[in-house]
C-alpha cells in the first residue's frame, strides 16, 4: 500500500538542504542526452564509488548538514553494484524524514536490488519509462520494453517502497498522438503516485541536434501535453509543476529543493552544487574526478556567484512554473491583462497568480515578461 511521504505544501520546506550523487555510467547513449555519461568507463566503477565515498566523508567532516533530500541520478545508477551504491548513500547524514531517490532503468530493477537500496536508506525510485511504444523507444535509443516496466513496478510494490515516479518523454520522431495516448494509459495502468512528463528537447552537441528532420514539433507537443494533463487530472494526479503530476502527499521533495533555490551539494563528476547564490560544478570526466579525489585536491572545475537581482528573477521564473504561482505584483497590470487566459488568480490567495494549462505551455515565454 503506497502512502503519502511528504506534505504537498511547498511552504512546509522553507529551509531544506539536499544532496545529489552523479553516476556517469550507461549501457548505451541516448541520442538526445547531453548529460555527462559514458558507455566505455565501466572498469572505473569501483574506483568511482570509492571516490564518491571519500568526497562525501570530507564534506561531512567540513560540517555538511543533514540532508532533507538525496537524489541519485546519472547516467544509470542501476548499472553499479546495488550494495556498493547503498553503502555510499548511507554515508550521507540524513534527517529522519528525508526523501532518498534513485533513478532506475526498468531493464535492471529486481526486488533484490531494491532491497539493497532500502538498506542504504532509499525510500523512493524514479523509473525511466519514457514510452510504452516499441518504435518510439527505438527512436529514443532506449533498450527496454514495456514488460520490463511491469516487472520494475511489481518489484517496487513487492519491496514496499512508499512511493515512486514514472518518467515519460513525448515528442520523439514518429510518435503519433495515439502512440502517446498508449504511453499515458500504460503509465496510468500502474496507478503511479507520481509521474513526470517532459517534452523532448534538442540539446546542442547531441546526435539529435544534427538531425533536424527528427526534431520535435511545437504544436504536436502542445497537443500531447494537453492530453496528458487531462488524463492525469481525471485519475487524481494533480499538476504541481509544469512537467510534474502527483497524488496528494507524493510530490517530490527534491523538486521543491531546486524550485525554491535551496542549498544542495553535488557529489561525483560534473555534479553541481549551490550555497546561498554561489553555484559550482565538479570536473566533467570520471577519470579526472577519481584522480583528484585520490590526490586530496579540489574537484571543483568552476563557479559563479549570482547577484541579488539575478537570483530574484531566477527564483520568480522557477516558482511561476509551480502550482503555488507568484505574487501578482511580479507582473505589470498591463501584462496580466495581456495574458488573460494564461494567468489566473490563485484559488487561495488573490495576491498571487498561477499559470493555466495554456499558460504552462508558454511558461518560458511568460517568465520573460516578469516586471523589473
Amino acid at each position: 500500500m503506497l502512502r503519502p511521504v511528504i506534505t504537498p505544501d511547498a511552504a512546509a520546506f522553507p529551509d531544506m538542504f539536499g544532496a545529489y550523487l552523479h553516476i556517469p555510467f550507461c549501457a548505451s547513449k541516448c541520442d538526445y542526452c547531453a548529460f555527462a555519461t559514458w558507455t566505455d568507463r565501466h572498469h572505473l566503477t569501483e574506483a568511482y564509488l570509492g571516490a564518491l565515498g571519500t568526497e562525501i566523508k570530507r564534506a561531512v567532516a567540513n560540517g555538511m548538514p543533514a540532508a532533507d533530500t538525496v537524489f541519485v541520478g546519472g547516467g544509470t545508477p542501476t548499472l553499479v553494484p546495488p550494495e556498493q551504491l547503498a553503502a555510499v548513500i548511507a554515508l550521507i547524514p540524513k534527517l529522519p524524514d528525508a526523501e532518498v531517490t534513485v533513478e532506475c532503468n526498468p531493464d535492471d530493477v529486481t526486488p533484490e536490488m531494491l532491497r539493497a537500496f532500502v538498506d542504504g536508506g532509499v525510500n523512493r525510485v524514479s523509473i525511466g519509462v519514457q514510452s510504452m511504444s516499441a518504435h518510439v523507444l527505438e527512436a529514443l535509443g532506449r533498450t527496454h520494453d514495456r514488460e520490463n516496466v511491469v516487472r520494475a513496478v511489481e518489484a517496487v510494490r513487492t519491496v514496499g517502497l512508499p512511493t515512486f515516479n514514472l518518467d515519460l518523454i513525448y515528442g520523439a520522431a514518429g510518435e503519433s498522438l495515439s502512440d502517446w495516448e498508449e504511453t499515458v494509459e500504460g503509465a496510468l495502468s500502474h496507478e503511479p503516485p507520481h509521474v513526470s512528463a517532459y517534452g523532448l528537447t534538442v540539446e546542442a552537441g547531441t546526435p539529435l541536434a544534427g538531425q533536424p528532420g527528427r526534431h520535435p514539433d511545437d504544436d504536436d507537443q502542445a497537443d500531447k501535453y494537453e492530453l496528458v494533463d487531462e488524463r492525469f487530472a481525471a485519475e487524481g494526479l494533480l499538476n504541481y509543476e509544469v512537467s510534474n503530476w502527483s497524488r496528494p502527499g507524493h510530490e517530490s521533495k527534491h523538486n521543491f529543493l531546486y524550485w525554491r533555490q535551496q542549498n544542495y551539494r553535488g557529489f561525483g563528476c560534473a555534479a553541481h552544487s549551490h550555497h546561498n547564490g554561489r553555484r559550482w560544478w565538479n570536473v566533467r570526466t570520471p577519470d579526472r574526478y577519481i584522480d583528484l579525489v585520490a590526490a586530496g585536491e579540489s574537484v571543483e572545475a568552476a563557479s559563479e556567484t549570482l547577484d541579488a537581482d539575478v537570483r530574484r528573477v531566477e527564483g520568480q521564473q522557477l516558482v511561476l512554473r509551480t502550482r503555488d504561482g507568484i505574487e501578482r505584483s511580479a507582473f505589470d497590470e498591463s501584462t496580466i491583462e495581456l495574458l488573460d487566459g494564461m494567468l489566473v488568480p490563485h484559488a487561495d490567495d488573490a495576491e498571487r497568480v498561477v499559470l493555466t494549462r495554456s499558460g504552462r505551455l508558454m511558461a518560458n515565454e511568460i517568465s520573460m515578461r516578469l516586471s523589473d
